[in-house]
């Protein structure tokens, strides 16, 4: 298991491509270590000063790969914590930061049938995963992705690089295919593949509600919901 630590990171990009959601890249002295699929507290409290109890933070996904020297997050705007994010931080802004947290795919799996199931954001955690060497070791992965609209995907460059590499990557757009159908992706993928699925917290509850009530194991489904 991975060591937990607190260090201090200078915020060094923003991207707001779509009002209300964020992209923002973190650079620090120390680097940043952690696995594809693990994710970060952030603290945006000017008054501390890395001793003492840590402030009030939010968890958020690592969207960058392990092998970058940089850290990438994608947020939206939801909630008192995420406004002040949005008012507050600004390129040059410093930030504390504990990382790496989570084990999503450190849980056991079938690398050989593995089917991977996002809505919005909720993408980045797989992004981590999908531009960094170990999921070569993945046989014929199926990528089920939804987005609002072309608009709200704010990934071109990393699923571009994988939609070229991955036989089976479909992209679900709300206002022209509706949202992602989870009874389509059981059919086509049946009770022995494993499941990871990330999104919205209500998305995720009702997505392995589904796959569960249709028969997969309940080790077959792993989600990304420590929100």
């Amino acid at each position: 298991m991975a060591i937990v630590k607190k260090q201090k990171a200078t915020v060094i990009g923003i991207e707001n491509k779509i009002e209300g959601v964020y992209t923002l890249t973190f650079a620090s002295e120390k680097g940043f270590r952690y696995a594809p699929g693990q994710f970060l507290h952030l603290a945006i409290d000017d008054s501390y000063d890395g001793s003492g109890q840590w402030p009030e933070s939010r968890c958020f996904s690592l969207q960058s790969s392990p092998t970058e020297n940089n850290a990438r997050i994608s947020y939206s705007v939801k909630g008192e914590f995420t406004r002040m994010m949005e008012q507050q931080l600004k390129v040059g802004s410093e930030v504390w930061l504990k990382l790496p947290y989570g084990e999503l795919f450190e849980q056991e799996h079938n690398k050989a049938n593995t089917v991977f199931i996002a809505g919005g954001t909720g993408v980045t955690p797989f992004l981590s995963l999908f531009t960094h060497e170990s999921f070569r070791t993945y046989e014929n992965p199926n990528i089920y992705l939804g987005f609002r609209s072309k608009e709200f995907n704010l990934y071109n460059f990393e699923l571009e690089n994988l939609c070229n590499d991955t036989k089976f990557v479909k992209l679900v757009f709300e206002n022209v295919d509706g949202v992602l159908n989870i009874n389509s992706i059981f059919d086509e993928n049946g009770t022995s593949a494993s499941y990871f699925i990330s999104g919205p917290p209500v998305m995720i509850k009702l997505f392995k509600a589904s796959l569960l009530n249709n028969g997969v194991p309940s080790s077959n489904v792993l989600t990304d919901d420590w929100e």
